[in-house]
């Protein structure tokens, strides 16, 4: 019988995907590449607000610690119990070259022989020079308006040498008051007045505003402090602090309870000389907002800093702050 030979090896047609599948296929593609896309973005936009929110958080809170310390020493003079004034502390310097000079009578930077000496002191700022040293403080227009302050202490701690006893010499660049609980001196730097007992504390005298600074395209709100060295000289310490607002509790009775908060425009001199009432507490409000705006996000908040309110409309994100401050010094008999 003849044998048959078959061929083992068989041919198969090859087929590709047809243009009804690819188009399925890019379909679905598609679809799973604009999911993982829209995740993307909303990380990308929800980081972009907590940074943002976290920016404010910071600078909002650092602003109101500042003020609050500096507040919580206002009217601090070392060992000294009464009233800094001349009749007890004498002498003081003559003013520095650069002194800043609030409105009313002996407020400057020490005490004069006329007048209550001001500690603290206030005002809303309506122009760009609220202070003769001031001449770049931020103007909004009303409703919206800042404050400045201005505080006059000394430092919390004394300065003692090497074996903790009270120094001798101060070092050069501030003033100083050496004190004991009668009355004191104050001194520019060099050799210690003797005063018994005394201990030398360094002199301060702080105030604090806003004003706008270009960065790139952008106006930045910047919380300035004004320190007095041997001059008075200004610097920028916190970025994005757009208001800063200051309400003043008055005991206008003599029970040491508060009977109103009264805003910087509505304060007479009287009020700021404890002249038949007395400062007891400071609220402080501050309006943090962010250095750049978010095209993606309008604010149209209205905010609420005690007797003032105000509305906006634009691109940057705020936070408000507010405090409360017990000025301890402003009723205290000894320290």
């Amino acid at each position: 019988m003849r044998k048959v030979s078959v061929n083992k090896y068989r041919h198969y047609k090859q087929q590709g995907f047809s243009l009804v599948e690819i188009i399925l296929a890019l379909s679905v593609g598609l679809v799973l590449l604009g999911g993982v896309l829209g995740v993307f973005e909303g990380l990308r936009t929800t980081t972009r607000e907590t940074s943002s929110y976290g920016e404010l958080e910071e600078n909002g809170r650092f602003a109101i610690s500042v003020l609050t310390d500096d507040l919580l020493r206002q009217d601090f003079w070392g060992d000294y119990t009464g009233t800094f004034d001349l009749s007890s502390i004498n002498p003081v310097p003559a003013a520095p070259a650069v002194e800043c000079i609030g409105e009313g009578v002996n407020n400057g930077t020490f005490p004069t022989a006329v007048g209550h000496f001001r500690t603290l002191w206030g005002k809303d700022v309506t122009s760009a020079t609220p202070m003769n040293c001031i001449t770049n403080a931020v103007v909004y227009t009303t409703p919206k308006m800042s404050d400045i302050i201005q505080i006059k202490r000394v430092v919390a701690s004394p300065l003692v040498d090497a074996t903790n006893n009270p120094v001798t010499t101060t070092p050069p660049g501030n003033y100083y008051l050496v004190s004991n609980t009668n009355g004191g001196v104050v001194f520019a730097p060099g050799t210690v007045p003797g005063v018994t007992n005394g201990q030398v504390w360094q002199y301060q005298h702080h105030i604090y505003y806003v004003k706008e600074e270009t960065q790139g395209s952008n106006k930045v709100p910047v919380l300035m402090q004004g320190q007095l060295t041997t001059k008075m000289t200004f610097s920028p310490i916190i970025d994005g602090i757009e208001v800063i607002h200051f309400m003043y509790g008055l005991d206008t009775d003599g029970d040491n309870i508060i009977n109103a908060f009264v805003a910087a425009k509505n304060m007479t001199a009287d009020n700021w000389n404890n002249a038949g009432s007395t400062i007891l507490a400071v609220k402080i409000y501050v309006l943090a907002r962010n250095t750049t705006p978010d095209n993606k996000y309008t604010n149209t908040n209205t905010y609420n800093l005690g007797d003032m309110s105000f509305s906006v409309n634009d691109n940057y994100r705020r936070l408000l702050f507010t405090s409360t401050v017990t000025l301890f010094n402003a009723r205290v008999d000894s320290w």
